[in-house]
């Protein structure tokens, strides 16, 4: 019987050398890796991007996203976790200068069934794996990642370790369980920017506020690990930004004289942020300026109210999650990416739910009755994804007038 044939990276490859953990393969430029998780399983595959990089530790976690690999790479919220992806073929077009999130990967590995070497695109100027590689990511490729999200999927996201090394399988299995958990990590000081600066709009189309003065809104961004799509979204919604680092303090940020206040996406545990959380505290309090809070941003919003929040079984990470808005009664599509949320029953009654996710129940965003503050867990600037949940920029725009 003819031998059927896998094509990868533009060779033939014999059925009889597939198998459930990867493809074994005899090139002599080829590294062997493992991904193996703290519950004791194996992948084999094949190292590609930094290849220098011998071993990695994090969470492992999945996305569903089809397309915007290179804007999670950059998304600094996956900072401390191993991403794998569930679409099958990764690099077909690329990476550029343009599609960057943050100034460098946060992640701690990269997980693909394929790697395409060829890649074609107009914006393109390099590889996936040369991205990798000039950003010290190690990634692996040829495994079964449906095996690997199944396993996610049941028993939850576990630390693993992504190596190189010629450790047994035993050896890397205790590593793995060594790891830090997610659970209780404050990693926004890892991902913050340095020192506080500005970003405007260069167009002179700003919104007119108060007896016809033409003025932008001036809005302080906690920046937390923030997306580069979200500042560019308030710029072309006409605010006038100063983006300060995650420690800032209440009078740091009141010397600013904002118009309004934006809390950021970012990674880690929110409940763990204790800092933040007793700041925004005593800014809520002041009752003074409308807040916005995306991701993590929502989520200490929620604890500086009063609530909880907890850690979800694999989280919600991907660009086709269905949220509920129920004040419009409109479905929207949704990108998101986060672990952890936030638990209805204990936030207070001035608290009103505003959006739900479909697939969960779990909450996806919510208002104060009295104050103009409010908050969303999942990502309106999209990027990737779509773009239907942009209005919650105008509504903040529109808090600020």
């Amino acid at each position: 019987m003819r031998a059927m044939a896998y094509m990868s990276r533009g060779r033939s490859l014999r059925m009889s050398e597939l198998s459930l953990n990867g493809i074994e393969h005899k090139e002599r430029n080829e590294i062997p890796a493992r991904l193996v998780l703290e519950n004791g399983a194996v992948f084999r595959g094949v190292a590609f991007g930094a290849l220098d990089v011998k071993r990695n530790t994090g969470e492992v976690v999945f996305t569903t996203s089809i397309t915007g690999y290179q804007e999670i790479l950059t998304d600094p919220s996956y900072a401390g976790q191993i991403v794998t992806m569930t679409n099958p073929l990764m690099g077909n077009y690329g990476a550029n200068a343009e599609d960057l999130e943050s100034w460098k990967p946060f992640i701690s590995g990269f997980v693909v069934r394929e790697n395409a070497e060829r890649y074609s695109n107009w914006r393109a100027s390099e590889s996936l794996g040369k991205f990798l590689e000039q950003n010290g990511i190690l990634g692996i490729e040829q495994i079964d990642t449906r095996r690997l999200v199944r396993i996610l999927r049941s028993e939850g996201a576990m630390r693993g370790v992504l190596s190189t090394e010629s450790l047994s399988d035993g050896e890397l299995v205790e590593i793995a369980r060594q790891s830090p958990k997610m659970a209780g990590l404050d990693l926004t000081k890892g991902v913050t920017t340095k020192g506080a600066y500005g970003l405007d709009s260069n167009s002179p189309a700003f919104p007119r506020r108060g007896q016809g003065v033409v003025s932008p809104p001036h809005v302080v961004v906690l920046d937390y690990g923030i997306k580069q799509n979200i500042l560019r979204k308030l710029v072309a919604h006409g605010a006038r930004l100063t983006v300060m680092p995650s420690t800032a303090t209440l009078e740091q940020i009141l010397e600013q004289k904002p118009d309004g206040i934006f809390l950021s996406n970012g990674p880690g545990d929110p409940d763990a942020v204790k800092d933040t959380i007793a700041m925004l505290k005593k800014l809520i309090k002041r009752e003074e300026h409308p807040i916005f809070g995306i991701c993590l941003g929502h989520q200490l919003l929620s604890l500086a109210l009063g609530g909880n929040t907890y850690k979800l079984k694999f989280g919600h990470r991907g660009a086709n999650h269905p949220v509920k808005n129920l004040l419009s009664e409109k479905i929207e599509i949704t990108s998101q990416n986060h672990g952890f949320a936030v638990d209805w029953k204990s936030m207070p009654n001035d608290c009103e739910l505003t959006h739900l996710n479909l697939n969960d129940q779990t909450v996806e965003g919510f208002r104060h009755t009295k104050l103009p503050i409010f908050a969303v867990q999942y990502h309106p600037e999209a990027s990737p994804g779509p773009h239907e949940s942009d209005y919650l920029f105008g509504q903040f725009m529109e808090g600020m007038e």
